[in-house]
């Protein structure tokens, strides 16, 4: 008798929400692939959950493994929908928050004014006690005063308290000792200390993330604790995971006390995914684009492996210093400009796309749902990439009379006819895509002729080809599933958590005991947490890293050190391996001693991790997958009679030349004349520039 294994992933984006679902017979090998779409339900997200597990026939009870991503902790952030939260802090230094870092983005701005903080000072709190920088108490800490704080804070409506303390990431025993007389004073309350999300220096750094963790964790307490409520009312019973910013996901409870590590865990999958399908094609090289609804988020994935950065800052723009959030997130680079993003026309009679976004509710005219701005997918509809009689897969009638008064009231204000304003619309969005892969890639010593293009989400395969014709990109490659392939990528990640430690140290002889003791100490308090979930040692891998920096700079290059354990001989080598990474970021080395400023482990287990197999190339012609062909706009080359593939019938083996379209229930693939492509074994899309 069969046995089958059931392994989903849900991920919730700011206009829909995706599954991905595996079902394996265990017998025989073979795995049915399921995938849905709906729209995002704000404020319940939830219930956009529950939804596509309806949708895509799903039953809750039947699932074995469940991986979930989600906005939710973002979308607290920018629209200020967080609990109120009261801040503990050094005597002294209850300010810290509010004078922030001097830099100015609208430097000859003499009105700037820095970015309201999250918490108001009369809910900035201080306490005696003090340690150095080297976790050396020179005053004991004075517990006294915190039984006034706290019932002042609870006379405020305070829902949840930050504790910092300056040097905590040396030694937090201070932070324990408040967090745990808290708890005793007012159990109900939900605490974060800064050492349990980092512990790495920056005091003001440090403290805006225990704030912004803080300030989410009720809003995130509660959606989580009602998912797994639905869940668990609709059958399931099995293992819940969430996606990290990291690029792995964690168990519910971990991430319920710090969930602030899940600020960008949607985009993240979707890198990962593509470091994964890269290593799966034989490209270790790069470039992932992913174009949703709302935005564009693009990272570059050198030698398989995602760049994770702990220097994050949101709404930060250049008219704004923008906050920091001191947790490992998947290096990126994102832009208002998705399907959704809205063409307007300035003063000046100028065409911009984004970054407001028509969302799903109305969404883009087309969707005949209220909607009367012009969009980037009114533009591909109007122009003929889309196919109207087959909008969303056909699930949406589209309202082309809607598309034709927004496209001709926008081509009103330029002076230009629809189709005009129609291709603009195109071109703006492509040059803001193009310019957004260029920070990632350009701008960081990168040639992306060296790098293959895999673009996903719902609008990455309609742009993708003309982004990497641009960019010169070696080719450009659509997964299979790609508007939901940010869920697939969650299949692929592992139970992952990142731990940094802040520590000095010359890279002179006698200094590679000293930093591998330190890695020695990380590893065994990373292998602590595991055992404690139950996660044996033999199934932990470690990856090492270590932060670096000339002698009297203020940052750091992060550095992969592999190899086995740390020596004195492998110094020289590890030195070389930081020259090397800086010249490449900076253009430039100098002839200065080299430090060690902190160290970065990796701790992984796989908890469920998708094997994909090959399928054999099939030797039928692509004309059997051919449905017809139409006029199609492609906004620089013209207008081409272009062959209309059923992307559903395209067969592993299959090749064709452009220009051509491909369309699927998720997505549109626009191929350009006499781009080739070809079908690999795995059902993914590559195209020949």
């Amino acid at each position: 008798m069969s046995e089958k294994t059931l392994r989903v992933a849900t991920d919730v984006g700011g206009t829909f929400t995706d599954l991905v679902a595996f079902e394996t017979d265990t017998a025989t090998g073979r795995s049915r692939i399921v995938t849905a779409k709906t729209d995002t339900t704000p404020p319940n997200f939830e219930a956009g959950v529950l939804n596509v597990l309806e949708k895509g026939g799903v039953d809750p009870a039947a699932i074995d493994f469940l991986a979930h991503g989600t906005t939710v902790v973002i979308n607290a952030l920018t629209e200020r929908k967080g609990g109120k939260v009261g801040l503990v802090t050094t005597l002294g230094f209850r300010d810290s928050l509010e004078i922030a870092r001097g830099n100015r983005p609208d430097f000859f701005n003499l009105y700037y004014k820095k970015p309201p903080v999250f918490v108001p000072r009369h809910l900035r709190r201080e306490l005696p006690g003090r340690m150095t920088y080297k976790g050396l108490e020179t005053e004991p800490l004075d517990l006294a005063p915190l039984a006034g704080i706290i019932a002042d804070f609870k006379a405020e409506g305070v829902e949840a308290v930050a504790i910092c303390f300056l040097h905590s990431y040396a030694n937090p025993a201070h932070e324990q000792a408040a967090q745990a007389e808290i708890a005793r004073l007012w159990p109900e309350v939900a605490t974060v200390a800064s050492h349990q999300i980092s512990r790495e220096w920056r005091e003001y750094e440090r403290t805006s993330t225990a704030v912004m963790s803080a300030y989410v964790q009720p809003t995130a307490e509660r959606y989580l604790k009602r998912l797994a409520s639905g869940l668990a009312e609709r059958g399931f019973d099995g293992s819940l995971y969430v996606m990290q910013s990291n690029c792995g996901v964690d168990t519910l409870d971990s991430v319920s006390r710090i969930p602030i590590t899940m600020v960008e865990s949607g985009p993240a999958s979707g890198f990962w995914g593509a470091a994964e399908l890269g290593k799966l094609i034989g490209e270790s090289n790069v470039l992932a684009l992913d174009i949703g609804g709302t935005t564009a988020k693009c990272s570059l994935i050198e030698d398989g492996k995602v760049r994770i950065m702990t220097d994050y800052w949101i709404e930060k723009s250049r008219t704004s210093a923008g906050y920091p959030i001191m947790v490992p997130v998947v290096d990126l680079v994102e832009i208002g400009n998705g399907g959704g993003s809205i063409a307007w026309v300035d003063d000046f009679g100028k065409l911009h796309v984004g970054p407001q976004s028509a969302g799903a509710q109305p969404g883009p005219a087309a969707y005949g749902r209220g909607g009367t701005s012009a969009t980037t997918t009114d533009a591909n509809l109007w122009l003929g990439r889309i196919n109207r009689d087959y909008f969303c897969g056909g699930a949406v009638k589209a309202d082309m009379d809607a598309a034709s008064m927004a496209m001709t009231e926008l081509g009103t204000k330029l002076g230009v006819s629809a189709d005009e304003a129609a291709r603009g619309i195109i071109r703006i969005a492509n040059n803001n895509m193009v310019n957004a892969l260029k920070l990632v890639s350009l701008n960081r010593g990168f040639d992306p002729r060296d790098f293959t293009l895999v673009a996903f989400g719902g609008g990455g395969a309609m742009h993708a080809a003309a982004l990497g014709s641009e960019l010169g990109a070696k080719k450009v490659v659509i997964p299979a599933g790609a508007s939901v392939f940010s869920a697939w990528g969650m299949m692929m990640s592992d139970l992952r958590r990142d731990y940094f430690v802040t520590h000095l140290a010359d890279l002179g002889p006698g200094a590679a005991d000293e930093i591998e003791g330190l890695f020695k100490e990380a590893e065994a308090t990373a292998l602590k947490q595991f055992e404690s979930e139950g996660i044996a040692a033999d199934k932990v891998g470690f990856l090492r890293y270590g932060k670096f920096r000339y002698q009297n700079q203020e940052h750091t290059t992060e550095v992969l050190i592999d190899g086995g354990a740390v020596s004195d001989a492998r110094l020289s080598e590890i030195e070389a391996a930081f020259h090397e990474a800086y010249k490449r970021e900076y253009t430039y080395r100098l002839d200065a001693p080299v430090e060690l400023v902190g160290i970065h482990i990796v701790a992984s287990a796989e908890v469920g991790k998708l094997t994909m197999e090959a399928r054999p190339l099939s030797n039928a012609p692509a004309a059997s997958a051919l449905k017809g062909r139409r006029s199609v706009d492609y906004a620089l080359e013209g207008v081409h009679q272009a062959a209309i593939y059923d992307g559903e019938k395209l067969m592993p083996g299959m090749q064709f030349v452009g220009p051509a379209i491909i369309e699927d229930p998720g997505t549109t693939v626009v191929i350009h004349p006499d781009n080739r492509v070809s079908i690999d074994a795995y059902g993914n899309i590559h195209i020949e520039l």
